[in-house]
């Protein structure tokens, strides 16, 4: 089992080795001398729990260079555990460290047994609240099915729903494989005025194109060879429902015809009928299809483009849903080993960080699909990373998208101080942040004065 990281942040050489070797035993032990090592240390490995020794070069006499430190650490992850070392005539010191999101102080001369007290009480906070934040966020969502996430991308998913769910219009919902277009179908009926009525999918790219269209309109007794009685078809079926059209952009044009005569006028003809149907059935539909590619190819009718899509939805990656892996994961996690009757208890760290490092090309159906047979396969209480069996190649491009927002916030900041001739309390106020908060974002982003 991984054992929990701990990052010690101190100009000493001996002190840092010493408590390395004392806490070696039960953590993951990183030492860093100075701010830049801690806080390159802290963005590599994220641990949970930090002891900081707020005396730091270039100033180990002074306190700036550890609340810059701890303002940096803090601003990387508001829930880290950040463990202040304080002479016995800094109290003060201390205590305003406190104020500034340290977790707690102990004073020199370190005492292991004491320090080892507070380390384990941080670690078992920081457990709780994450996982009390994967709760709060699972009970948030619960009103939109099977569909999680907190990152502002669904979060704007959320609230297209809570807006269009109760209107009648077609909705066109767009992203790639695996997004979970499906669910976002099903959450906007479950959210509708015909969510007592049912709803009927279709996928269009598994049906060959000799039953599709009979598939979807019925047909009559004797229409074709093998129609031995009348059949109804999947508009039909969907009465006063939804009818969710996945896959569209692979629909055949001869269908295409029909499906958008029948958006027009809501009327049918079953195969081998000449009865006009009225059928009063909302449409949404979806694709992982570059549709504009598509109609500039002659393959799908701009027409019945602009009929479904009167509402679009982009449903986005799970590489762009910052901070929804683990919260999918555990959801996955839950639901899986209740259903093969397995007590695993979770994920170790070192499996969250396969997964965060893991581009997703089928994204979230590759995640649960992950996530379910690493709780088969698994032996002991928690999935590891070699469960997992994850290969963490490099995102798209060579970079990261970490690191092209931290050249796009590098490029920001840097014309916020060029245009205050780098006066660092008048770029702050324009920032909106403190200035130990500008401090240390200089120093994340490579800026110098």
């Amino acid at each position: 089992m991984d054992k929990p990281k701990l990052l010690i942040v101190d100009d000493d050489e001996s002190i840092r080795l010493g408590m390395k070797w004392a806490f070696a035993q039960d953590y993951e032990v990183f030492l860093a001398g100075n701010r830049q090592e801690a806080l390159e240390i802290f963005r590599t490995e994220r641990p949970p729990l930090v002891v900081l020794d707020l005396g730091l070069p270039p100033h180990p006499q002074g306190v700036e260079e550890g609340f810059l430190t701890l303002a940096g650490l803090v601003e990387e992850d508001p829930y880290v555990k950040v463990t202040i070392v304080s002479g016995q005539g800094e109290r003060q010191n201390a205590l305003t460290a406190v104020g500034l999101g340290a977790y707690d102080f102990f004073c020199k001369p370190v005492q292991a047994e004491e320090v080892g007290v507070i380390l384990r009480r941080a670690l078992r906070l920081h457990e709780l609240e994450s996982e009390n934040r994967l709760l709060q966020a699972s009970q948030v969502n619960d009103s939109f099915g099977e569909l999680l996430g907190t990152s502002p991308l669904m979060q704007q998913v959320f609230s297209a729903i809570e807006k269009v769910a109760a209107t009648e219009v077609p909705i066109l919902i767009l992203g790639e494989s695996g997004t979970g277009k499906e669910l976002v179908a099903r959450a906007l009926h479950g959210r509708s005025p015909r969510k007592a009525g049912p709803f009927v999918a279709i996928n269009c790219t598994a049906i060959p194109e000799s039953l599709l269209e009979s598939e979807l309109f019925g047909h009559e007794k004797g229409a074709f060879t093998g129609a031995h009685a009348q059949i109804k078809g999947r508009i039909e079926l969907a009465g006063d429902g939804t009818l969710f059209l996945d896959e569209i952009g692979d629909m055949p044009l001869s269908i295409q015809v029909k499906l958008l005569r029948f958006l027009q006028e809501h009327t049918i003809e079953r195969v081998g009928g000449r009865k006009e149907i009225i059928i009063n059935t909302r449409v949404i539909a979806a694709t992982n299809s570059d549709l504009d590619l598509a109609i500039r190819e002659g393959r799908f009718r701009e027409d019945l483009y602009y009929r479904l899509g009167v509402v679009k939805m982009q449903i986005p990656p799970l590489r762009d849903r910052e901070g929804d892996v683990e919260l999918l994961a555990m959801s996955f996690l839950h639901k899986y080993s209740g259903e093969h009757k397995k007590k695993v208890l979770g994920i170790t760290q070192r499996g969250l960080d396969a997964l965060k490092n893991h581009t997703w090309p089928g994204n979230v159906r590759e995640l649960q699909n992950r996530i379910r047979r690493a709780v088969i396969m698994v032996q002991g209480r928690k999935i590891s990373d070699e469960d997992l069996e994850l290969e963490t190649s490099p995102k798209s491009g060579g970079m990261t998208l970490r690191e092209a927002r931290e050249r796009m916030d590098r490029e920001f900041v840097l014309r916020v101080l060029e245009k205050n001739n780098f006066n660092l309390a008048k770029s702050a106020a324009n920032l909106g942040i403190s200035r130990p908060n500008l401090y240390s974002l200089m120093e994340k982003l490579g800026i110098k004065k």
